[in-house]
């Protein structure tokens, strides 16, 4: 054992209970000047990789022992974060960011407060991951200033390139940064256009995280290359089902169209046949392909409110691989036989032809379902497969209900605007039968194709969800309490099916979304692992992302290792190693690329909010308390709009905030303001460009008696 493992072996050992450098340098027997030297080194070092810290009496201990945690450091608009760590998550006030960025990975102290709320401060930056900043261009007296869209903490930033664009007063541009400290150095890349143009604020959003709506011309030149419709030879191989009754079934505005089904009953009433037609993009999109290089940076496609940024070029998802109708299309279909218990009992998955029938929307199929004369006279040739798909969902979503799956059934909300980009009307989106129909049917054949590939043992990309943390547990059941429900099981091992019968019991309730919200927040992320190891809220041990390839990467890598390992029995084990590590880095890519879309469209969304909010500054609303934090309490409209009620204004007593109860309670009047408690606010401003909204508690007045007459 040399001096290092000797050291950390003391320090890890557990009678240890701090000691300062003379100390340890007894205990490992380097007291003389060379090896004391050596000693000082291995601290130092061991310091600056953040394994050792020492305490205020100069100690030293275990970073963890003191507090310290490694994370990622998320940063609200109004001035504070979180630095997220695996199992929980700490606050960080705005005094204590340091050099800090939104998303950076940082090296962090933490404490308890006497109020045993935990909070923390950044010490160093470990990881820098915002390479580029979008803001506004502001000309004063002949001079040029920049003004950031993303919190910066008070720092200054220096362009050294205004020179180099004709720039105006609200120009806004895309900075690339040169250098990070106090002051940021960067320079010029793009001007985006005029800050008060149509479309331009989302485009800011966009361009600031790296989403770009255009393709370089190299993509762009291997598309022209690709046939607009099936050549012959495109067929062989492939078994045609152009005969099957076939339909798509999407939203009304959709036009990437990557997935169709057929449903028949199978003979002798033993359950039925589902036929789940995914379009083939790796045929068109081959590995190592400018396209394919393109779509792996992307990661994913980019739903934003008036806006899709795809992830392949329109000429490839609305064209030649959306599965349009009554024309031919190229797809590898997952056939399954589901008997009356929900359980596949044969399968096959392979390239296929097929010609859908009909571009079926939600609306429309709810419309039959429901029993609408008009529609059902429209589509006489699908009623029997309406009615015969309905059925076969419900056998499914059984079958995951026995098993324990999650349903959080969150609201999600539609924002509505011009075709200037004002937001009109904010609406909260349906979730019909038709989308439950749909969502079974693809829950289906990615558990199919998973379970497939695992049994096969072949390289693949799977869709993984852990089980949470026991700590975000902890921290859910007191928040279930203060909402008035008991968590039933333990915490260090949670069942899914323990979490939905807590729903279970809510669902109906006033209060249902606030724990349906927090709940999902304890969680752990869904992502992307080349190891099949279950995803917790499915409940389900095998499962990966098939069923759409136009707009997500990961179902492409899925389809290009079912083409290499499974249509063709290779059995090149070099080739399967190389894959296997490949399937790993593009599974942190994707998953990565999926957040940073994720961030994206929250944060166009909490942009469009706040922009409709602000003709409503002064009016009164009914919420209800969404959260609530030492710094104030927020509330939730019935149309998902959330604002912040601070706590300077709540100006008719000083209140505290207690943690145990997630609650703030009045130091005089003993007034409590609790998760999921119904309250009526005022809009006292809102504001696009921070992407805020503040509200004010209205309070109820109270009814003067009147005197009686004399």
């Amino acid at each position: 054992m040399n001096k290092k493992e000797e050291l950390l072996a003391l320090i890890h050992g557990n009678g240890y209970r701090g000691m300062h450098a003379a100390q340890l340098s007894r205990a490992l027997d380097m007291e003389d000047s060379a090896s004391f030297t050596q000693l000082m080194k291995l601290l130092n070092d061991l310091e600056a990789e953040h394994i050792l810290a020492r305490d205020a009496k100069e100690r030293y201990f275990t970073s963890e022992e003191l507090g310290y945690v490694t994370g990622t450091l998320r940063i609200n608009p109004k001035g504070f974060g979180f630095v997220e760590t695996a199992d929980t998550s700490y606050y960080i006030g705005r005094d204590h960011l340091g050099l800090g960025m939104d998303r950076d990975i940082v090296f962090a102290k933490t404490w308890t407060n006497n109020d045993k709320s935990v909070e923390g401060e950044v010490i160093e930056v470990l990881e820098h991951s915002v390479r580029q900043l979008v803001g506004t261009v502001k000309i004063k007296e002949g001079r040029k200033y920049f003004l950031s869209d993303a919190f910066l903490n008070y720092r200054k930033v220096r362009i050294t390139n205004f020179d180099d664009f004709r720039l105006v007063n609200d120009s806004k541009v895309l900075l690339g940064i040169d250098s990070y400290g106090t002051v940021l150095k960067c320079h010029i890349e793009k001007e985006i256009g005029y800050k008060y143009d149509p479309g331009i604020d989302i485009l800011s959003v966009l361009l600031e995280k790296d989403i770009n709506p255009q393709f370089p011309e190299d993509v762009m030149q291997e598309v022209q290359q690709i046939p607009e419709t099936i050549q012959e030879d495109d067929i062989a191989q492939r078994k045609d089902l152009r005969k099957l009754l076939t339909i798509t079934i999407d939203g009304e505005d959709a036009k990437d169209l990557d997935d169709a089904i057929s449903v028949e009953k199978l003979e002798n009433n033993k359950g039925y046949r589902l036929y789940v037609h995914i379009a083939d993009v790796s045929h068109y999109v081959r590995a190592g392909s400018a396209i394919d290089q393109e779509a792996y940076a992307r990661g994913t496609s980019v739903y934003v409110v008036d806006r899709v940024v795809p992830m392949l070029p329109h000429a490839l998802c609305n064209g030649i691989c959306s599965l349009n109708p009554r024309v031919d299309r190229l797809t590898l279909t997952c056939c399954m036989d589901i008997d009356k218990k929900g359980e596949i009992d044969n399968y096959k998955i392979y390239p296929s032809i097929i010609c859908s029938d009909e571009r079926m929307t939600y609306k429309k199929v709810n419309a039959i379902l429901a029993g609408d004369a008009q529609s059902q006279k429209e589509y006489p040739h699908l009623l029997n497969l309406c009615l015969n798909m309905k059925v076969l969902s419900g056998i499914i979503r059984r079958r995951r209900e026995r098993l324990g799956a999650i349903d959080f059934d969150t609201r999600e909300a539609k924002i509505l605007v011009d075709e200037k980009g004002n937001p009109t009307d904010i609406v909260l989106r349906e979730r019909g039968e038709s989308e439950r129909i749909i969502e079974d049917f693809m829950i289906a054949a990615n558990e199919c194709v998973a379970m497939h590939m695992k049994w096969m043992e072949v390289p693949s990309m799977y869709r993984i969800h852990e089980a949470p943390e026991p700590k975000k547990m902890r921290d859910f059941a007191t928040t279930a309490k203060s909402l008035g429900y008991n968590f039933q099981g333990g915490i260090q091992n949670v069942y899914p099916a323990q979490l939905q019968s807590l729903l279970n019991e809510a669902r109906g309730q006033e209060n249902y979304f606030v724990l349906s919200s927090f709940m999902l927040r304890a969680m752990q992320k869904a992502r992307y692992d080349n190891r099949c190891i279950g995803h917790f809220g499915l409940a389900l041990k095998n499962y990966l992302h098939f069923t759409s390839p136009i707009r997500r990467y990961p179902d492409l890598v899925v389809h290009r290792m079912l083409r290499r390992y499974i249509f063709t029995s290779s059995d090149d084990v070099e080739r399967m190693k190389q894959d296997e590590l490949w399937c790993e880095a593009a599974a942190n890519q994707a998953s990565e690329r999926e957040r940073n879309a994720v961030d994206a469209e929250r944060e166009v969304d909490d942009m469009k909010k706040a922009q409709y909010m602000e003709r409503f500054v002064g009016h009164m609303f009914d919420g209800v308390v969404s959260g609530i934090t030492k710094f104030g309490m927020f509330v939730e409209l019935e149309n998902t709009v959330e604002g912040l009620v601070h706590v300077t204004a709540l100006t008719d007593d000083y209140y505290h905030y207690d943690e145990m109860t997630k609650s703030l309670i009045g130091e005089h009047t003993a007034k409590v303001y609790k998760m999921g408690q119904k309250v009526r606010v005022k809009c006292s401003g809102a504001d696009r460009f921070k992407r805020e909204v503040d509200f004010e508690v209205v309070e109820k007045k109270k009814r003067q008696r009147k005197k009686a007459s004399r």
